[in-house]
């Protein structure tokens, strides 16, 4: 696994902000990858929260070569083999099964599992996983607990989503063992209903220019 968290870490570790998407709408997919990517954003999580997700990333990945997708909220091992074919180049779980291990071993494309308590990290640690998701970020205890970690858990490195924000951001970014954040303030539902790609570019920019400190 030490490869694949490599491989992991080169695609999103040199991008503080990974947009955490759900579209609705399929005609959405490939603009609004591309305003994110143009902003400075290439790196991004479509979930598999909506009907049509899976054709969104095959869309996204086809038509959009400056982006890199991934596919998020995966819960099992089919759903990771259909993200895999549909062109997802990394996979994001919100938790970590014996099922997704055994399934992420045997393909090519990285898995980045949630992880909350130290036993569920201990857990992941011992499948060979050291770069995490921390799921839901703010509701397990938001910066403040992750940075309890860094010590006990040292090498154990984080992508905290779940209530990250633009008011927020800054104080996950400065943790040492944070690598990146998930967030979906960059891509508001109310401007992709209103195709506003401008508006998202602008904040993709904006994330983009974050500093970790």
């Amino acid at each position: 696994m030490a490869s694949k968290t490599e491989t992991l870490l080169s695609l999103l570790g040199g991008q503080p902000v990974i947009p955490v998407l759900k579209i609705d709408r399929v005609e959405d997919a490939v603009p609004l990858a591309r305003a994110l990517a143009r902003g400075g954003l290439p790196m991004i999580e479509i979930t598999l929260r909506t009907a049509d997700a899976l054709e969104c990333i095959r869309r996204a990945s086809a038509e959009v070569e400056e982006a890199t997708v991934g596919a998020g909220t995966i819960l099992d091992p089919k759903q990771f083999d259909d993200a895999a074919r549909a062109g997802s180049r990394f996979i994001v779980s919100p938790g970590l099964t014996r099922d997704l291990v055994a399934c992420a071993a045997d393909s090519p494309v990285p898995l980045l599992p949630g992880a909350i308590t130290p036993g569920e990290i201990m857990a992941a640690r011992d499948a060979g996983l050291d770069f995490l998701k921390f799921f839901p970020a703010e509701q397990a205890g938001g910066a403040a607990f992750l940075r309890s970690l860094a010590s006990p858990l040292a090498g154990i490195r984080f992508c905290p989503t779940g209530g990250v924000s633009q008011n927020n951001v800054g104080d996950y970014l400065a943790l040492p063992n944070v690598v990146c954040v998930g967030g979906s303030w960059v891509a508001p539902d109310d401007l992709v209903k209103a195709k506003d790609w401008g508006a998202i570019y602008e904040l993709a920019r904006a994330a983009a220019g974050l500093q970790r400190r």
